[in-house]
């Protein structure tokens, strides 16, 4: 019985230092307009912007979107002009 809880021991100390099982690593998020050339944002395509949108309408930020900072701008440029125009509502119930 003992042997089993000194086996488990010692594999838990292959994990780095860091290792912490609730938390994993993810992925780094690419920038869609950045890793995509032929992408052209448009404020009078609302299909386009619903990507960068939440349920609410509400603009997602930078770490759920995975844009770089200069793209998240234009972004947030784009959806302010198409609300401006009708295009995008300001918030949805």
């Amino acid at each position: 019985m003992s042997d089993k809880k000194q086996n488990k021991r010692n594999n838990n100390k292959n994990y780095d230092d860091d290792y912490n099982p609730r938390f994993r690593k993810q992925r780094k998020k690419v920038c869609v307009l950045c890793s995509d050339k032929n992408f052209v944002l448009d404020y009078k395509n609302p299909e386009q912007l619903k990507k960068f949108i939440n349920e609410r309408g509400k603009i997602l930020p930078r770490r759920n979107t995975g844009t770089c900072a200069k793209h998240q701008r234009d972004i947030t440029i784009a959806v302010k002009r198409a609300r401006h125009i009708a295009v995008l509502p300001y918030a949805q119930d």
